[in-house]
C-alpha cells in the first residue's frame, strides 16, 4: 500500500471520531448491544455500564483511537468518558466500532470513573456482529467471534474479568489489531442541580 492511500486510511479514522454523539446515538447503540443474547444478561446484572457509540481507530505501525461516551448507573447517565489510545506494532488500517463495557459491581465501576483508568495488556474485547454469537475465554481476557461450524463446541459464556467486560460492534473498515492494551479512559461526572 503506498503512502497516500496509507494516509486516505488514517484520516478517515480520524473523521469519524469527529462526530459529536447525539442522545438518540446513545439509545441506538444500547439496544444494537440489548439485542444481543450474549450481551443481553450483562443488562440485567451489572452494577452500570458505559457506552461507546462511535471510537474511530487508524494505524500503520503506529495507531490511534479516540471517541466518546457516557456511563450509566440504574439507566441514568452518571457522567461523560472519553477513550484515547496510542499504540505501535504490527497494525494496519482504519476502523469505527462501537463499545459497551459493564461493571460487575461498584468497585469496578469507581476504578473506572476515577479519572484515568486503563486496561491491562492482557485484555480483549468480545466482538458480537449481527448473527454472530459472542466468545470468551475462561478468564475474559481473550475473545473472539463463533464464526462457523468450525468453533462450534468452543462457544465458552461471557464473563467478567476483574468486574469488567467489555463488548465491541463493528461500524465498518478493517483493522488488524483488536487489543485493548493502551486505551486510556477519562471521566467527568455529571453535575447534578440541586
Amino acid at each position: 500500500m503506498d503512502s497516500r492511500k496509507a494516509q486516505v486510511t488514517i484520516l478517515f479514522a480520524f473523521l469519524l471520531m469527529s462526530f459529536a454523539a447525539t442522545a438518540d446515538d446513545y439509545a441506538r447503540y444500547i439496544k444494537v448491544f440489548k439485542d444481543s443474547p450474549v450481551v443481553q444478561e450483562f443488562f440485567n446484572n451489572s452494577y452500570g455500564y458505559a457506552v461507546f457509540p462511535t471510537i474511530g481507530k487508524g494505524g500503520i505501525g503506529i495507531g490511534a483511537a479516540h471517541g466518546s461516551g457516557q456511563t450509566y448507573v440504574g439507566g441514568k447517565v452518571t457522567g461523560k468518558t472519553t477513550v484515547t489510545q496510542l499504540s505501535v506494532g504490527f497494525q494496519f488500517g482504519g476502523q469505527a466500532y462501537s463499545q459497551m463495557i459493564f461493571f460487575e459491581d461498584k468497585r469496578a465501576y469507581d476504578e473506572f470513573t476515577s479519572g484515568n483508568f486503563e486496561f491491562g495488556a492482557q485484555a480483549s474485547a468480545i466482538a458480537i456482529t449481527a448473527g454472530a454469537q459472542a466468545q470468551a475465554g475462561s478468564t475474559g481476557a481473550t475473545a473472539s467471534a463463533n464464526t462457523g461450524p468450525k468453533d462450534a463446541g468452543a462457544q465458552k459464556k461471557a464473563q467478567y474479568h476483574k468486574g469488567i467486560v467489555v463488548f465491541t460492534h463493528v461500524k465498518g473498515g478493517l483493522m488488524y489489531e483488536a487489543s485493548l492494551a493502551g486505551q486510556k479512559y477519562s471521566f467527568e461526572p455529571i453535575k447534578k442541580s440541586d
